[in-house]
């Protein structure tokens, strides 16, 4: 359900307001992990590889709800994302075509599943 959430939110779709990646990623999980929802509005500038180290902004959302919950988990979560997706970094990411950035939405949350 909180999968569908990201994506809706990120296409602008069923009533959901657009937000960049990092920010759909944040809007969904944000009760899940207890962080505040105003974490939203700091996230509207890690879109487009404008995440700390040019990281994509749905990885870099799902690492910082991990660091408040979780943080021995962030390591996997690196992992995993970066054999999905080829690579941390978005400007990688989208030159090596392995994932769209929706695709990269519905992986970061399919990670935060498991959590």
């Amino acid at each position: 359900m909180r999968k569908q959430t990201a994506k809706n939110h990120f296409l602008g779709q069923v009533g959901c307001s657009k937000l960049n990646c990092g920010q759909s990623i944040i809007k969904a999980y944000h009760d899940k992990f207890a962080v505040s929802a105003d974490a939203v509005e700091r996230f509207a500038a890690f879109a487009a590889g404008q995440a700390p180290q040019g990281e994509c902004g749905a990885y870099y959302a799902a690492r910082y709800l991990l660091s408040k919950a979780h943080p021995h988990k962030i390591a996997p979560l690196a992992a995993d994302f970066m054999k999905l997706a080829g690579s941390l970094k978005c400007k990688e990411i989208r030159r090596q075509h392995k994932l769209t950035c929706l695709g990269c939405v519905e992986k970061a949350a399919e990670l935060l599943e498991r959590e």
